[in-house]
């Protein structure tokens, strides 16, 4: 083949792979149209679709101005230590910001050394209480573990680093006080839902990098970790609980009303954390009508590309925190057994 010959060949091989990368993103682009113009909800496992009716309108869209009505709201639709057979103390923690209050909640009648976790609850950083009981109750019972749930600051009023601070300065506590608190500073779990998933990551990604006290596991409950939600799952606006627009007002607030994208600290949006390996065990979960769905996967799936040993369980119909509103639902008990036993494995199995 001469010059000429080879030159039109190149020319036209060029010509095809552009058109068919040119179709490929006509494709992608046209399938994410179709994802934004899903009614997600179609999709929502008709055992959990009875509450969605009764969620008070505040909650549809919460910014700024609105979230003190969001907190009292939420306040009044959370559960309160109510366990039988579970104790519940309060102690406050000094540190160099001032004091985080804990709740220990202890099973009754335990043994002297119990193996333990450290628990942050969800509300999208900027609600929430450290005493409301769906989950800390329930480990500590059914464990039968030690679980300190932390009462880290809120955002818009305390940005980041403030409630990280308050969660990596309780963990250092436990630890350093695991022989009075009766506790096996060798069998301790950090885990959270929902915006307390997405700070026990990032606090995880903190103690790695500080070469910090060895963890167990980290449980994350379909975990808030990325500040952009661009994401097929992301693109969507209409999710029931927890909507796009509201995520990224909380993810606003949190970041000290700046949107930094993809210069995000990774201890406050840990999907931005350019090193995922060295970190613990993980277990992961997330249902499939929920915003962070394909966050949460891509996450995961990192963590396995870096070696870190990593359990993803993903569940179809479910909402953001539907087991939490239809425990009885049979999905709602099947992520909650999975759970719970990822952390009796972490927590007992040598």
């Amino acid at each position: 083949m001469n010059l000429p010959q080879k030159l039109l060949a190149t020319t036209l091989l060029l010509s095809a792979v552009t058109a068919s990368a040119a179709e490929d993103a006509n494709v992608i682009d046209s399938m994410q149209a179709d994802v934004q113009q899903q009614n997600v909800r179609t999709f929502i496992d008709p055992a959990l679709k009875g509450p969605l009716d009764q969620l008070p309108p505040e909650l549809s869209l919460i910014t700024k101005a609105s979230v003190l009505e969001a907190r009292a709201t939420v306040h009044t639709m959370l559960k309160f230590p109510d366990t039988p057979g579970v104790t519940v103390e309060k102690k406050q923690i000094s540190t160099s910001e001032g004091n985080v209050p804990v709740f220990i909640y202890r099973p009754e009648n335990s043994p002297a050394i119990t193996p333990a976790i450290l628990w942050i609850h969800g509300g999208g950083f900027i609600m929430g209480r450290a005493d409301s009981n769906d989950f800390a109750g329930e480990f500590a019972k059914k464990l039968n573990a030690t679980v300190i749930s932390v009462e880290y600051r809120l955002a818009p009023e305390h940005p980041f680093p403030a409630g990280h601070n308050d969660v990596y300065a309780a963990f250092l506590w436990m630890v350093e006080h695991a022989q009075k608190l009766g506790i096996d500073p060798d069998r301790i779990a950090v885990g959270g839902d929902s915006a307390g998933a997405g700070m026990a990551a990032g606090m995880v990604l903190h103690n790695r990098d500080a070469k910090g006290p060895a963890i167990a596991l980290q449980l994350l409950i379909y975990p808030m970790l990325d500040n952009l939600h661009n994401t097929p799952s992301g693109s969507i606006e209409d999710y029931p609980v927890w909507n796009r627009q509201t995520s990224f007002n909380a993810w606003e607030m949190y970041l000290g009303g700046k949107n930094p994208g993809t210069s995000a600290s990774p201890y406050a949006a840990p999907a931005r954390a350019k090193d995922v390996s060295g970190l613990p065990k993980t277990f992961m979960t997330i249902g499939t009508v929920d915003l962070f769905r394909d966050e949460v996967v891509d996450y995961a799936q990192r963590l396995m590309a870096a070696g870190v040993p990593t359990e993803l369980a993903v569940f179809p119909g479910m909402y953001h925190g539907s087991q939490v509103f239809v425990p009885d639902a049979p999905v709602s008990q099947k992520m909650r057994n999975a759970y719970l036993s990822a952390l009796k494995d972490a927590l007992y199995k040598k």
